[in-house]
């Protein structure tokens, strides 16, 4: 791992882009909002300097309405590979509002997905709300962590419950 990375936002993995679009139509006819991470571009096997968004950050809390998404600001990961926000305009409008450019201050890249939420219903854009360029990337990511992949057999294991005991009690 490299200490200091280029900052230079090189384009979006092809897979989350997709997990963005299939989340903003799934909240319809709310908005959708998350945020961006980032990973070296060399560790995802390209041959340049720089970052490509591999993750989309579903924050806890999140409320949202057919006008706007609110994050709860204490629920936002305090994370180094942080590179922007994605959220949806359900009225298809691929520009920012007001209140969109109010929250562009923290980090580079802010995208906007509109509705029908189809492969070409997104813009790009940088801190200031004008519009960028985002290559989207064809890399093969790294297997996502396995945290949510147990089973209540598991839990019990690990907790060594016996359920069998309490059907047993009075």
């Amino acid at each position: 791992m490299r200490l200091f990375r280029s900052s230079e936002i090189l384009g979006i993995a092809e897979d989350a882009l997709q997990f963005a679009l299939a989340a903003s139509e799934d909240a319809h006819p709310d908005e959708y909002m998350g945020f961006l991470r980032g990973e070296d571009a060399r560790s995802l096997g390209l041959e340049r300097d720089g970052t490509v968004i591999t993750d989309v950050l579903v924050i806890p809390g999140t409320e949202s309405n057919p006008m706007s998404a609110t994050v709860k600001t204490s629920m936002i990961p305090n994370d180094f590979n942080s590179v922007g926000s994605v959220h949806s305009h359900p009225n298809g409008v691929l520009r920012p509002s007001d209140a969109d450019l109010a929250t562009f201050g923290r980090g580079k890249v802010h995208i906007i997905i509109g509705y029908p939420y189809d492969r070409e219903d997104w813009r790009a854009f940088d801190r200031n709300g004008d519009p960028r360029e985002l290559d989207v990337l064809d890399v093969s990511l790294p297997e996502g962590e396995s945290f949510f992949d147990f089973t209540q057999a598991d839990i019990d294991a690990e907790l060594d419950y016996d359920f069998d005991e309490d059907a047993d009690a009075p």
